[in-house]
């Protein structure tokens, strides 16, 4: 296959290419810089990746025969959510995810022929949070809170990808877990014998190894009774305080020192609820499909990364 892909030097985009190129397949990586795009995939290490340039929200000659041929699609840009929210920064998380699909949509009116896939990144955002709710592909989203409606403005502007014939699928990402993002922020107090549960300890960690997005990506180009939306998260979600108990005894430290919740306010403020609040996640849609995590158990995935 030939395979598009946005955010691909991100933290889950960058396994991706990887993997595809192991498994034979040409990408086109979308990037706004082609120096860092060849930085992170030099040629003689990626001689299956073609770096392209592009402008991710603003319409333009770059959107002409830049999809034509392509046989799938990967959109996964966007800001990071995790900084600290200004009103400058919640635009950024907000226009580059929905104007940058609104942007790539109109480059797919113009590719002849056609991509027969578009794999859609979204996030369990979409749902709001909850101590005790338990959601999953059929829930309703929040419409008062900040993150569900960036995601349902994120999957909204992937929708008309189905009026060119192309089969769209969405996946609703929880916390990735990997060498790098979340895990890394919390390794080091952990290593230093300060490590403990974030906030109450009692909040849902829905949360799912970085290896299982790429198979489940994967899985979503090749398998064309995939259609609509998926949790892209392991079916054991944990509480917070159980997440970083397991952490500790991951790296024979203890777990014992909370992280008070004014503390993570300071640092990342309208964003510490992401973490502060939680949701419980369950992934009855990708379990359905036939998907096989190679991490369902938080230890196993703990185990591997760290």
């Amino acid at each position: 296959m030939k395979i598009a892909i946005t955010g691909a030097t991100g933290f889950v985009g960058s396994r991706l290419v990887e993997r595809l190129q192991a498994d034979g397949h040409s990408i086109v990586v979308l990037t706004r810089s082609v120096d860092h795009g060849r930085q992170v995939f030099p040629a003689a290490n990626f001689p299956q990746v073609e770096v392209v340039g592009y402008s991710p929200q603003e319409s333009g000659d770059w959107q002409t025969g830049v999809l034509s041929g392509c046989d799938g699609v990967v959109n996964l840009a966007g800001a990071p959510i995790s900084e600290r929210w200004s009103d400058e920064h919640k635009q950024a998380i907000m226009d580059s995810r929905k104007v940058g699909t609104e942007k790539l949509v109109e480059a797919l009116a113009k590719a002849d022929p056609k991509p027969a896939v578009w794999v859609n990144a979204s996030a369990i955002g979409y749902y709001g949070t909850s101590e005790t709710a338990t959601f999953d592909e059929t829930s309703t989203p929040i419409d008062n809170d900040f993150l569900s409606q960036v995601c349902q403005s994120w999957e909204g502007a992937a929708q008309p990808v189905k009026d060119y014939g192309t089969r769209l699928v969405i996946l609703r990402l929880g916390i990735v877990l990997g060498m790098g993002g979340a895990v890394a922020k919390m390794l080091t107090p952990f290593r230093m014998f300060a490590g403990g549960p974030i906030g109450s300890g009692q909040q849902w960690f829905s949360w799912i190894h970085r290896d299982d997005v790429v198979n489940l990506i994967v899985q979503a180009l090749q398998d064309p009774q995939m259609e609509g939306v998926y949790n892209a998260t392991a079916p054991n979600p944990v509480r917070m305080g159980e997440f970083c108990k397991t952490l500790g005894k991951v790296l024979n430290r203890p777990s014992w020192l909370p992280v008070p919740d004014f503390v993570l306010e300071a640092i990342l403020g309208d964003g510490a609820q992401v973490v502060l609040e939680g949701q419980q996640v369950l992934p009855k849609r990708t379990e359905a499909s036939g998907f096989s995590y190679q991490y369902a158990l938080v230890k196993d995935a703990l185990d591997d990364i760290v």
